[in-house]
């Protein structure tokens, strides 16, 4: 699959806990979630603000499942995903999907899942650009020595959805949801 691919992307909001996420998605299924600051911007070229069809559907669905999740109520996301990426990250943002609510796995061991023990710069780097983060749930990566490393929505953010998920104990600086 080509990262350069050039589709027309319906985009919507959706206000959380953690700020105002953007969605975006087209018949094929989810394509991005962005965080109110993001690490590796998006080039948004060819989105359009609001939906028809099958991208409104599975927007609502995500809106729906995403509220849910930060209410508590939602840990595991059933939706049509299709992120654009090369065949390792592929590999890694779906290895993501396996990481269970509430655990956490160092990057060494998402290298492992994907039988590529040796790349846990490439495996990384990877978890650094999924486009769909919180449904692939690359927060729950972190280093070897327990420590919240790089996320691409920022530490703060990372902090809170680990919280949420009780994998951190609640308070402290990064406990969004008071």
């Amino acid at each position: 699959m080509s990262m350069q691919h050039m589709d027309i992307l319906y985009m919507d909001t959706l206000d959380t806990p953690i700020g105002t996420l953007v969605l975006a998605a087209d018949a094929e299924g989810l394509r991005h979630i962005e965080f109110p600051s993001n690490r590796h911007p998006v080039d948004r070229a060819g989105w359009v603000p609001g939906a028809e069809g099958m991208a409104a559907e599975i927007l609502a669905m995500t809106s729906r499942q995403l509220s849910e999740y930060f209410d508590g109520t939602r840990r595991d996301f059933d939706l049509p995903l299709a992120p654009r990426g090369t065949e390792f990250q592929l590999r890694v943002w779906n290895a993501l999907a396996t990481i269970p609510f509430g655990a956490t796995w160092s990057y060494g061991a998402l290298a492992r899942a994907i039988d590529k023990p040796d790349a846990m710069r490439a495996v990384g780097a990877a978890n650094g650009r999924n486009p769909l983060p919180i449904v692939l749930p690359c927060h729950r990566v972190i280093g070897a020595d327990g420590s919240l490393t790089g996320f691409g929505g920022g530490l703060p953010i990372k902090e809170a959805l680990l919280r949420l998920e009780g994998a951190l104990p609640a308070g402290g600086s990064g406990d969004l949801f008071g």
